[in-house]
């Protein structure tokens, strides 16, 4: 079992950064693939990036390469997704997820077993 709590979650001009936390609970976080997902109003939820458990492979979507960034440290039980050149249409609520023993980086919602509570972003124009 593995519990999941985001943070650093905000309100940002348009342009501007944010770094997401997702602490995870348990010691085996490095067993895991991490993902980063968002849901926006009426809309589904949908991939940003993920993770390997190494940290050697990493998956991006289309509309945040290049602006978004995720890491991890083993160590702390902590994955990262740093937010850069953010725009309007970033606005949703986004969660972490985890998902165990897998070598393939995990690419759509159903792959992942554990999710956290999600954290607002809200870009301003």
């Amino acid at each position: 079992q593995v519990q999941l709590v985001e943070s650093g979650g905000g309100l940002v001009q348009a342009g501007g950064s944010l770094r997401l936390s997702c602490a995870a609970s348990g010691r085996t976080f490095s067993s895991y693939a991490m993902g980063w997902f968002r849901q926006a109003p009426g809309k589904e939820r949908e991939i940003v990036a993920a993770i390997s458990w190494s940290g050697g492979s990493t998956y991006y979507a289309d509309s945040v390469k290049g602006r978004f960034t995720i890491s991890r440290d083993n160590a702390k039980n902590t994955v990262y997704l740093r937010l850069n050149s953010l725009k309007p249409e970033d606005t949703a609520v986004y969660y972490c997820a985890a998902r165990k023993g897998t070598v393939v980086v995990p690419r759509t919602r159903y792959e992942y077993e554990y999710w956290g509570q999600g954290t607002q972003v809200t870009v301003s124009s």
